[in-house]
C-alpha cells in the first residue's frame, strides 16, 4: 500500500481531533514565529543601540512587509515543482541564515536586504503550511484547524517577545537563539508523516471586481495593514524611544499579542450574531479611542501595557473580521483569489505603515507611533459609517460562521473558512 493510500486509510490527517493530526506542523509553525518574533523585537530594539535613525529603522522594519508581498507568489509556484517538504526546508534554512547576518554585518543597507529575504522566506512557510492544514480539513474541522493554526502563530509570536529577556540584546547570542528556533522548525514538520498536499487552481477574480463587490473589506484591509505594520514592526522603537523600562519592554510588546489571542473569539462570537458590519466599526472605534488615550499616558506604566493588551485586542480581530466580511459577499470558489488580493493590499498597508510612521516619530513625537493608528482606524470608521447611511447590511443568517485569521496568513488560509450557513450567495454591494 502506497504512502498516499495509508493517509486514504487511516493515517494521521483522519484524526478525530485535528489538531493533533497537525501537530508535527503546527509545533514547527510555534517554533518559527518564536523566532521570527523574537528577531523582530530584537532588531528594534537593537537598531537604537547601533544609533540608526528612525527613519532608516522605519525603513528596514518595512522591508520585511516587502519581503512578504513578493514570497507567497513565489512559494506557490515552487510548491507544484518540488513539493512542500523541500519548500518548508529550504525557506527555513535561508531565514535562519539571514538571522546570523544580522550579527555579523550590522547596517541599515544589510539589515534592510535581510528582513526582505526573511520576508519572503516567511510568506513561503506560511503557504507550506497553510496548504498541508487545507489537505487536513474536512468541512467539520476546518474551524478548529484554523483555530489550532492561529494559537500556534500567536502563542510563538508571544513567546519570541518574552526571550528578549534571556540574553543581553547588543551581544550576538539573541540573533544566534532566533536563528536555532528558526532552523528547529524543521524538526516537527520534515519528520512528521504526510503527503504532498494536491495542487489546486482557485476560480479567478479581478482585482477591480473585488473592489467593486466588496469596498469596505479592501479599504479596510489596506488600513488595518498599515496599523499593523506599525505596531508590529515599530513597537520594539517605540518602547526604547518612549522610555519604557528594560524590565518591561518584552510585557509591553507581548501585550498586545496577548490581547489579539483572547479577544479574537469573543469579538468573533459577537460578529456571528449581529452585523459584522457594525461590530467593525465599533471595533475600529475602539482601536482608534484606545490609540489615542496611548498617546498620551506614560509609556512605562501598568497602565500602558493593559491598554496595549486592550489595542491588540481590536486591531487584530479587524483583520479577522475583514477577512469574514469579504467572504460573506463571496461564494466559496472565490475565497482564495480574494484572499489573495485582499494579503497583498493589506502588506501594501504594512509596508506603508512604518514608512509613514516612522520619520512622524523622528520629526515631531514618539508619540505618533499611536495617533497614526488613530488616523488608519479612525479613516476605517468613517468609511464604514458612510457606506451603512446607503447600502443594507448583509442578513445576519446569511453571514459564514468567523473564524480567527492570523494578520500575516496567505491566501491559502482562506479555504479553512467555513461555508455560509445557507447555500443561496449575497448579491454584492457591501
Amino acid at each position: 500500500m502506497s504512502a498516499d493510500e495509508e493517509q486514504i486509510e487511516g493515517g494521521p490527517y483522519l484524526d478525530d481531533n485535528p489538531a493533533v493530526a497537525a501537530r508535527g506542523l503546527l509545533l514547527g509553525v510555534a517554533l518559527l514565529m518564536a523566532g521570527n518574533g523574537l528577531q523582530g523585537s530584537l532588531l528594534g530594539v537593537r537598531s537604537e543601540a547601533e544609533g540608526f535613525s528612525l527613519t532608516a529603522t522605519g525603513i528596514v522594519m518595512a522591508c520585511y512587509f516587502a519581503g512578504f508581498l513578493v514570497g507567497s507568489r513565489s512559494a506557490e509556484r515552487l510548491l507544484g515543482q518540488v513539493g512542500h517538504i523541500r519548500v518548508f526546508a529550504a525557506l527555513a534554512s535561508s531565514a535562519s541564515a539571514a538571522v546570523l547576518m544580522h550579527a555579523l554585518f550590522i547596517s541599515p543597507f544589510t539589515w534592510g536586504l535581510m528582513r526582505f529575504v526573511t520576508g519572503m522566506c516567511m510568506a513561503g512557510l506560511y503557504v507550506v503550511a497553510e496548504s498541508w492544514l487545507n489537505d487536513m480539513a474536512t468541512n467539520a474541522t476546518r474551524g478548529r484547524l484554523l483555530s489550532a493554526y492561529m494559537v500556534a502563530t500567536m502563542g510563538g509570536l508571544t513567546a519570541g517577545q518574552f526571550l528578549l529577556e534571556v540574553a543581553d540584546p547588543d551581544g550576538f547570542e539573541l540573533f544566534v537563539l532566533s536563528s536555532i528556533l528558526v532552523s528547529a522548525s524543521l524538526l516537527p514538520v520534515t519528520l512528521s508523516a504526510s503527503s504532498t498536499p494536491p495542487a489546486s487552481v482557485p476560480e479567478p477574480l479581478s482585482f477591480r471586481e473585488l473592489a467593486r463587490n466588496v469596498p469596505t473589506g479592501v479599504l479596510s484591509s489596506f488600513w488595518v495593514g498599515t496599523s499593523t505594520g506599525v505596531l508590529i514592526g515599530l513597537g520594539a522603537v517605540y518602547a526604547i524611544a518612549a522610555g519604557v523600562p528594560d524590565s518591561r519592554i518584552s510585557i509591553f510588546l507581548a501585550a498586545p499579542l496577548v490581547g489579539s489571542f483572547l479577544l479574537q473569539f469573543p469579538i468573533g462570537w459577537i460578529s456571528d450574531r449581529i452585523s459584522r458590519r457594525t461590530v467593525m466599526l465599533w471595533v475600529a472605534a475602539s482601536a482608534s479611542g484606545l490609540a489615542a488615550i496611548l498617546a498620551v499616558v506614560s509609556a512605562g506604566s501598568w497602565l500602558a501595557i493593559a491598554l496595549m493588551f486592550l489595542l491588540g485586542g481590536t486591531v487584530f480581530p479587524l483583520y479577522s473580521l475583514t477577512i469574514a466580511f469579504t467572504a460573506d459577499w463571496l461564494p466559496q470558489s472565490q475565497l482564495t483569489a480574494a484572499s489573495a488580493a485582499l494579503v497583498r493590499v493589506n502588506g501594501v498597508g504594512a509596508v506603508f505603515g512604518p514608512l509613514a510612521a516612522a520619520p512622524l516619530m523622528a520629526f515631531a513625537s514618539p508619540s505618533m507611533f499611536f495617533w497614526t493608528m488613530v488616523v488608519t482606524h479612525g479613516l476605517i470608521v468613517a468609511y464604514i459609517s458612510w457606506r451603512v447611511l446607503f447600502r443594507d447590511a448583509l442578513p445576519v443568517e446569511r453571514q459564514r460562521a468567523f473564524v480567527a485569521y492570523p494578520a500575516r496568513a496567505s491566501a491559502v488560509a482562506a479555504n479553512l473558512i467555513g461555508r455560509r450557513r445557507r447555500s443561496k450567495y449575497a448579491e454584492s454591494g457591501d
